[in-house]
């Protein structure tokens, strides 16, 4: 530890973030980085534990060596940080935005201060390593000989196709959509994540030879099992990417849809044109209602903002967390504590209000000439039963009607799409997930390997990148009886 007395002397200062009334005029990204001093400052808060819980199983995923660049931050040693980032982690320029910290909940120093600033620590060594040119591509000195396919090209995908190239193998990736990316691409607004820097990551990876395929759907379009012939292994990274659906009543009615197709088609038509071929869902002018808490409800909340919805609530059916850690979470678990994200503090600007409604349930949706106009509600208690679990009960009387011109489902995923799942005939676990076990990635079909959300379920990016990364070196073990990879 290169100053010991850091986190008694320094307190936390996080990265600057334009005025949410400005911010929401663009989807640009927001967060201003620190000067220099000051981020050297915050890289001395580590304290370098005898036991860094933030790099533990209670932590970062990919076990990224933090206490180690933190250190290097505050020496100003700014290229061997970013070196000991890369080494566990292949996309820290997407985990140092999107990634919610676990590592910042497992943090030593949390438990009687606030915790280092972690994420926005790996985010400033990436991006200067970009600025400084320390990224370059680097393609591996020999070949193996031996062919893969990757179908999906999300954070799983796109890991296991770096290790596997670095490992000299011939990676194809296959993509169902016009750009490489999966969420990375069209799950993740703008704002929190500039698709150009995306297109910047995948361009390097292209350059040290991993084959692209856009608009190539396995399962649809290519039958997979005609894949499985050409290649001497296969990994399916295509997600979990079936939308969890609420079939109540007056579901049928227009001017309801899923999050993703709002998200992907906005991503989409920005991209293309700035907007302006309107080839996508707009929120301007809209009662907007969101139903479902979490990430991609906020991500919701924020574009419809910056479409200029006239109003914004939303839905969420479990109660308030708390503002602080309870017995329910202690340290060094990731709690559930009340998170005001980037959408929140958006709508609450513009409309001086939190747009959050908890223990709320949707009992219908109203309508009139076929389109929405109202979404029915009661509240709810939740109360533990004997055993101790969970039990929700409707309050009679809170029966309440919110106007609607405009509804988004984000209430999650339940599980991959079944077309290449059928023609592969592969097993499948209790919820529909891709059945393989946890670091050895094999399915039930020799050669076949799978990762990411359509193997655990809907999950984080840090452990998409995780699976990838263990999926490679079990491919890798499998093609070569031996492997070089971490």
């Amino acid at each position: 530890m290169g100053k010991p007395t850091g986190f008694l002397e320094i307190e936390r200062k996080k990265a600057i973030d334009t005025n949410p009334k400005d911010r929401i005029k663009d989807y640009s990204e927001f967060h201003k980085e620190l000067n220099i001093e000051d981020r050297k400052s915050q890289g001395a808060r580590c304290m370098d534990c005898g036991v860094p819980f933030c790099q533990s199983s209670y932590g970062c995923p990919v076990s990224n060596l933090i206490p180690e660049w933190n250190d290097l931050i505050y020496k100003g040693n700014f290229e061997e940080a970013f070196q000991r980032l890369i080494k566990t982690n292949n996309f820290p320029e997407f985990t140092g935005r999107v990634c919610p910290a676990p590592c910042e909940t497992a943090c030593v120093l949390g438990i009687i201060e606030p915790a280092v600033s972690i994420k926005d620590n790996e985010n400033f060594i990436i991006n200067l390593a970009y600025e400084k040119g320390w990224i370059k591509a680097q393609a591996p000195e020999k070949r193996t000989g031996k062919k893969v396919a990757v179908i999906g090209s999300g954070p799983a995908g796109l890991a296991a196709a770096d290790q596997l190239n670095k490992a000299g193998h011939e990676v194809t990736v296959y993509e169902r959509h016009d750009r490489i990316g999966g969420l990375l691409m069209y799950g993740i607004p703008n704002m929190k994540l500039d698709k150009g820097l995306v297109q910047k990551r995948v361009d390097i990876m292209a350059a040290e030879g991993v084959i692209f395929k856009t608009n190539s759907a396995v399962g649809t379009d290519i039958d997979a099992r005609e894949l499985k012939k050409q290649f001497d292994a296969i990994l399916l990274s295509c997600g979990a990417t079936k939308a969890r659906d609420l079939p109540a009543p007056g579901r049928e009615l227009s001017g309801i849809h899923f999050a993703m197709e709002f998200l992907h088609a906005n991503t989409k038509s920005l991209l293309d044109s700035n907007l302006a071929d309107g080839q996508y869902l707009s929120a301007a002018g809209k009662k907007v209602v969101v139903i479902g808490g979490g990430d991609t409800g906020t991500d919701c909340i924020g574009t419809s903002l910056r479409h200029g919805c006239e109003s914004i609530v939303n839905f969420e059916l479990l109660p308030k967390p708390a503002e602080t850690r309870t017995d329910e979470y202690p340290w060094p678990t990731y709690p559930r504590i009340l998170k005001t994200d980037y959408g929140h503090e958006e709508a609450i600007e513009k409309f001086n209000k939190d747009p959050r409604v908890y223990s709320i349930l949707t009992k219908e949706f109203l309508g009139e000439n076929g389109k929405i106009k109202a979404v029915k509600t009661i509240k709810v208690e939740w109360n533990k039963d004997e055993q101790g679990k969970w039990q929700m009960k409707e309050i009679p009387g809170t029966e309440e009607n919110y106007e609607a011109d405009l509804v988004l489902l984000a209430m999650g995923f339940l599980g991959p799409e079944e077309e290449i799942i059928k023609q592969l005939g592969l097993d499948q676990d209790s919820r529909s997930n891709i059945m393989a076990l946890y670091g050895e990635y094999a399915t039930s079909q020799k050669g076949v390997f799978a990762a990411g959300d359509a193997r655990r379920g809907q999950s984080l990016v840090v452990w998409a990148i995780n699976e990838g990364r263990g999926a490679a070196k079990a491919m890798d073990q499998y093609l070569m009886g031996e492997t070089i990879l971490p």
